[in-house]
């Protein structure tokens, strides 16, 4: 069972360009599929079927996993036995009209103004580094990357002129992200003052640098996010993704339009930009129950 695993993550990595924690999750998460059918006495992956697969979600269920985390297997290995029909390996797919857990809608957590504000004002741009972390900051929450995308960027793919970056998203697809005005100052200073320090000779083109002058990783930021959220004062989990969630959430509250929003954070489809209404729709909803004086149903009748 396992050359074929390794050939799916081979497939995955060459011609899906997937990420390395996508590659990382289907490979652990496949493994443990099949160590678990190996126990019910199934070595090979044409031999799995419905009654097996039962078995498994009842067994992952009895783990204590989350609905959201048996649903995500259940698509991992939907697609690794796809990928098994295309090569030959099986003619059916077991998990055809399996169903897994209903995953529950959690709305985007997003940042309110003020703690934005605090957040962008906390590293110290007195240092290469604290140049080098407002501007990821800035880049984060006025541009809305992902952090994959921000720590991937090159010198080369800034446009400080015309307010772009060229990013390269999910599926290797290639998009303009506009960035502000607070957002071109901090990157013009850390290319100025923060990066020269930054660099060694044997530094690439990379966007930005670590303290020894190499590409600073996808950890690295989310550590950085964390780090100025505490000094911020933001008592709450915040990772670069909150950020991005906070610039589309931000965007509508402002009076922007849902196609627009989806266009810069390169959603493919307007159905995963539409999450973000129900954010402000709830936002709308406290301000109104809040400040009006007949929404709690406690005025006197006319």
């Amino acid at each position: 069972m396992n050359e074929h695993l390794v050939r799916f993550v081979t497939y995955l990595v060459a011609e899906k360009n997937a990420s390395p924690y996508t590659v990382r999750n289907y490979r652990r998460e496949i493994e443990e599929f099949a160590g678990f059918a190996c126990s019910q006495g199934v070595t090979a992956w044409e031999a799995v079927d419905p009654s097996l697969l039962r078995r498994w979600l009842a067994w992952l269920a009895e783990q204590g996993l989350a609905k959201a985390s048996i649903a995500r297997r259940v698509s991992e290995l939907r697609s690794f036995y796809r990928y098994l029909q295309r090569e030959g390996v099986v003619e059916s797919n077991p998990l055809v009209g399996l169903s897994s857990p209903r995953r529950p809608r959690r709305l985007p957590r997003y940042l309110n103004v003020q703690e934005t504000v605090a957040l962008l004002a906390a590293p110290d741009t007195s240092t290469p580094q604290g140049l080098r972390d407002r501007a990821i900051l800035e880049l984060l929450y006025g541009a809305g990357l992902r952090v994959g995308e921000l720590a991937g960027l090159d010198i080369g793919h800034l446009d400080l002129g015309r307010g772009e970056v060229r990013v390269r998203g999910k599926g290797d697809k290639e998009r303009l992200a506009l960035i502000g005005e607070p957002a071109r100052a901090a990157l013009a200073r850390y290319l100025a003052a923060g990066r020269p320090h930054l660099a060694t000779k044997r530094s690439s083109q990379a966007l930005f640098l670590n303290r020894f002058g190499g590409r600073l990783s996808t950890v690295s930021v989310t550590h950085i996010v964390h780090k100025y959220c505490k000094l911020a004062g933001i008592e709450r989990r915040v990772t670069p993704h909150t950020l991005r969630h906070t610039f589309a959430t931000h965007l509508l509250d402002g009076g922007a339009d849902l196609r627009t929003v989806q266009e810069l954070l390169g959603h493919e489809s307007l159905v995963t930009t539409q999450i973000y209404t129900h954010v402000s729709q709830e936002q709308a909803r406290k301000v109104y129950l809040r400040t009006h004086p007949r929404a709690g149903g406690n005025g006197n009748e006319g």
